[in-house]
C-alpha cells in the first residue's frame, strides 16, 4: 500500500488521481497514524511554506511515526515539492527544523538581477540526471513542471540526484538509501511525471 500523507498541505487529489491514471490501485490518502504505520511506501507531498508544513506534521503527530518508516524499516519514501524541502535540516524560508533525512538546506532563489528571471520559477524545465536511480532514466530527455521561490542545496553531494536551471543549477531530486525527493510537481509533468511515479510504486 502507498499512503499519500495527509497533513493538510498538498495537492492530495491531483496525486491520487496521477497514481489513478497509471494504473496503481492500491494508494490511499491518510493522516492517520495507523494507516501510515502500515504504509509499504510512503509520498510527502506539499506545498507552501517550509514552517507551515513542519507545523502541520508536529500538530499531526506524524514526525515519529514517519521517522520510523523512513529510518528504521527503510520503506521507499518520496517528497515532492515542498515535501523534498521538508526532508532537509531547515530552510531559510523560516526557523523550523526540517525532517534532516537528507543532508541538505532549503535556500532562496538568489539569482542575478541582469537575468530579468521571475521568483518563483514556474513552469517546465528539463533535467539533468546525475546518477544512476530507479526512478529515472539517465539517458532520456526529461522535462517537468516547477513550481517553487526555495530549492534545496545539498551538502553531500552523492545525495544529489539531479539538477535543472533557473539563473543557477538547481538540485531537483536528491536520494538517501530509500529515500528520494523530487522538486518538480510529477501529478503536472504528463508523461515525464507518471514514469517517475510508476517507478516509485515499483519499488
Amino acid at each position: 500500500m502507498i499512503v499519500i500523507v495527509d497533513y493538510g498541505i498538498g495537492n492530495l487529489a491531483s496525486v491520487l488521481n496521477m497514481f489513478k491514471k497509471i494504473g496503481i490501485k492500491n494508494v490511499v490518502v491518510s493522516g492517520d497514524v495507523e494507516v501510515i504505520a502500515k504504509a509499504e511506501k510512503i509520498l510527502l507531498p506539499g506545498v507552501g511554506a517550509f514552517d507551515h508544513g513542519m507545523n502541520n506534521l508536529e500538530k499531526a503527530v506524524l514526525i515519529e511515526t514517519l521517522n520510523h518508516k523512513a529510518l528504521t524499516e527503510k520503506v521507499p519514501v518520496l517528497g515532492i515539492c515542498l515535501g523534498m524541502q521538508l526532508l532537509t535540516k531547515g530552510s531559510e524560508e523560516g526557523v523550523k527544523k526540517g525532517l534532516g533525512w537528507i543532508d541538505a538546506e532549503t535556500i532562496k532563489f538568489n539569482l542575478d538581477p541582469a537575468l530579468k528571471l521571475k521568483v518563483p520559477h514556474m513552469g517546465w524545465n528539463y533535467i539533468t540526471v546525475k546518477k544512476n536511480n530507479p526512478l529515472i532514466d539517465m539517458t532520456s530527455k526529461n522535462r517537468f513542471y516547477f513550481v517553487h521561490s526555495y530549492h534545496v542545496k545539498c551538502f553531500d553531494k552523492n545525495q544529489e540526484m539531479a539538477t535543472s536551471h533557473f539563473g543557477v543549477d538547481f538540485t531537483c531530486m536528491v536520494n538517501k538509501e530509500n529515500i528520494y525527493g523530487a522538486q518538480f510537481h510529477p501529478e503536472k509533468s504528463l508523461k515525464f511525471g507518471m514514469k517517475v511515479l510508476e517507478n516509485f510504486a515499483k519499488l
